[in-house]
């Protein structure tokens, strides 16, 4: 095609003509810079902006790799956001970023970012593993190798904490306001294990500075919401043949958004509300509905989905097994553990839920959404499973989903294919598997007792309970013998 997506042949794109970067001052900095941060704050960053026009553009930083900047970088980092559904497809391109950076390659670059008196948030989407945090109790995991190397080279920073500390460290030096930090990740009370994260991190370098993060530092929680999969050469094609110009990395999207935030930003934020962000005192309640409801199908889905030969979600949602299920665990075994935020139609929200995860266009890989179960099990399974033994009440869906990520992790699907799982303890967690099933002899309660020796995930608690012992082993026990497709309806 030749000619690319940039500021000279935006004019003739025939689409809404986004904010310019080169007329933004940076405010924020976001840290992880992946598809979904821009397909959904960068998104409601430049509506905001064109309402109200502020000192708002985005500094994105990559924490890994350099294909973000490589791709956005020559388009003078404009990009494409694609929203699709049955109907069709709506382009449009977004201009709030002003730069990208890849941390490993130049730290310094990005601490200078991150010091600027102009930066005043510092957003966050880096999953729950780029916490370097016990995924079961949400403390900072001080033995994670690359906090071990942050907290001896403050100047040279692999992580989260290390890049946020030093930063704040260099402006309280400087007599710099500290920026607020916020959360935009898929745990509970993102903005409290955030803090929590930087205080300890900030003790364990000077316990006068862990005082001045912990008093100073402000941590709003947030719940986002949309489902962004990942893009493929497909997309990329579909894209520049709609637009006429190639855009290296557009961003695929369903039409619902969410956006829920506490509102506590002492040196000031951008009017997202006028473009549909909920600003709220107590994002709690919404965060469970989403996370349990929402995160908690999509990973049973993701499992047993993968288990039963089914590539996408809304594959899965083609069969009537898989919609009966997730409408079953939502309503009898979710619903009954949530504190409904006020005014919340819950009934048209799963309705909305079922409907999203069914819509063909947006190809949503369960091997993507299979990734870093290690880190996701606790918020979107486990907490709805513990709330549900302490109440005496029945899990065996959740159970089954447990189960399938027990069987997933082992490396082999149901047809002895092996799957390539992407988790920080894959090889942990393979081997585990690999010992269970040569001690076993057909044994299924052996996997599920060396899978529960796994702290980080498990805890303390359930790996002694009788009854989440059972559940779970059950749930294996019918998984093994009729296969994902049969276990989801013997469990209704």
């Amino acid at each position: 095609m030749g000619r690319r997506l940039d500021e000279r042949t935006l004019e003739t794109l025939g689409v809404e003509i986004p904010v310019r970067a080169s007329g933004l001052e940076t405010g924020i900095v976001h840290m992880g810079l992946g598809a979904f941060h821009r397909a959904h704050q960068a998104v409601y960053t430049e509506d905001a902006l064109k309402r109200q026009p502020g000192p708002w553009g985005i500094c994105g930083v990559s924490l890994r790799s350099p294909e973000t900047r490589d791709a956005l970088a020559p388009q003078d980092n404009l990009y494409t956001v694609a929203i699709r559904d049955a109907s069709g497809e709506r382009l449009r391109v977004v201009g709030s970023l002003t730069e990208t950076l890849v941390a490993p390659e130049d730290p310094a670059a990005v601490l200078e970012r991150l010091t600027r008196p102009a930066v005043r948030i510092v957003t966050i989407t880096v999953t729950e593993k780029g916490y370097c945090h016990d995924p079961a109790t949400g403390a900072l995991n001080e033995r994670h190798p690359d906090i071990v190397h942050d907290l001896q080279n403050r100047g040279q920073p692999r992580t989260l904490a290390g890049f946020l500390v030093e930063a704040l460290a260099r402006r309280r030096a400087a007599g710099v306001e500290p920026f607020t930090v916020l959360s935009c990740d898929n745990l509970p009370s993102n903005g409290h294990v955030a803090a929590g994260i930087l205080r300890r991190f900030a003790e364990l370098r000077d316990p006068e500075l862990g005082r001045w993060v912990a008093d100073r530092v402000a941590c709003p929680s947030s719940m986002v919401d949309r489902i962004v999969p990942a893009t493929t050469a497909e997309d990329r094609a579909s894209v520049a043949a709609a637009l006429g110009v190639e855009d290296a990395w557009p961003v695929m999207a369903e039409p619902f958004t969410q956006w829920v935030i506490e509102d506590n930003f002492p040196t000031g934020r951008p009017a997202w509300e006028l473009e549909g962000a909920e600003l709220v005192t107590d994002v709690r309640p919404y965060e469970f509905m989403k996370l349990r409801l929402l995160n908690g199908s999509h990973s049973c889905i993701a499992y047993l989905g993968y288990l039963a030969g089914h590539a996408t979600v809304s594959d899965a949602m083609a069969d009537p097994g898989f919609v009966s299920f997730t409408r079953e665990l939502m309503d009898e075994e979710v619903t009954p553990t949530l504190d409904v935020p006020p005014g919340a139609d819950l009934g048209r929200y799963k309705a909305a839920l079922l409907e999203r995860f069914a819509n063909p266009a947006l190809k949503h890989r369960t091997w993507q959404i299979a990734m870093d179960g290690s880190q996701k099990l606790p918020q979107r399974l486990l907490g709805t499973i513990r709330d549900r033994l302490a109440a005496g009440q029945g899990f065996d869906r959740l159970a089954l989903g447990v189960a399938a990520w027990m069987r997933y992790v082992g490396g082999r699907d149901e047809a002895g294919q092996p799957i390539d799982v992407r988790d920080p303890l894959a090889e942990r967690l393979k081997a585990l598997s690999d010992q269970a099933a040569d001690q076993a002899g057909g044994d299924t309660g052996k996997l599920v007792s060396a899978l529960l020796g796994v702290r980080e995930v498990f805890g303390d608690d359930l790996p002694t309970n009788p009854t989440f012992i059972a559940a779970v082993t059950r749930a294996l026990d019918r998984l093994v013998a009729r296969g994902a497709r049969q276990a989801i309806q013997d469990v209704g």
